[in-house]
């Protein structure tokens, strides 16, 4: 069962012992990894929820996915949580750990939809904008959705700035069908 406050509370006792380990930055991208791993592999997140399979089998999963690839510090988390039976809040645990770190070294998450790829130079000035806008230095994530026929939709910190085409057409659609017209008759 996923719970919130269980996935923060591990990765705030992680990101402790990364911080006086002075392996940080290493962590961070190891539990990126993580998170991206099970985020694309939902057999991983079955059987990690799964209470018949014995703890030595989840945990040689975890060594033959991570065990060259993760610090040592990692690694001896990622075995501590299958001990602890918290295999199912794995990936939850891994992105509250990013965005521990991304509050401790003042970085936003933004996202940038755009219905075709753009060059670095906007992504460089959205990122720019951004940065400007929240005083933080920012993290990019860029989407191609050409469902949105053109323009961008940029999202932070619970904002979002919506420029998109399929919006404003919608929104001329909904005016249009007001009938704001009353007969004189």
């Amino acid at each position: 069962m996923e719970n919130y406050r269980i996935n923060i509370n591990y990765a705030k006792a992680l990101f402790l012992v990364a911080s006086d380990t002075d392996q940080l930055d290493a962590v961070n991208e190891d539990m990126r990894l993580v998170a991206g791993t099970c985020a694309d592999n939902h057999i991983l997140g079955t059987v990690f929820a799964n209470p018949v399979i014995p703890e030595h089998r989840k945990t040689g999963v975890l060594r033959d996915l991570f065990g060259e690839r993760v610090s040592k510090v990692t690694m001896l988390f990622l075995e501590f949580v299958v001990r602890k039976r918290r295999t199912v809040n794995l990936r939850g645990i891994a992105d509250a750990f990013v965005q521990l770190y991304r509050d401790h070294k003042n970085i936003v998450l933004s996202q940038l939809v755009t219905a075709t790829p753009v060059s670095d130079d906007v992504k460089d000035a959205v990122c720019q904008k951004v940065g400007d806008f929240t005083h933080k230095s920012v993290e990019l994530e860029t989407v191609v959705d050409p469902s949105i026929l053109g323009g961008l939709s940029i999202t932070f910190d619970g904002n979002m700035y919506d420029a998109r085409i399929s919006s404003a057409v919608a929104q001329l659609r909904m005016e249009f069908s007001k009938n704001v017209y009353e007969s004189k008759l």
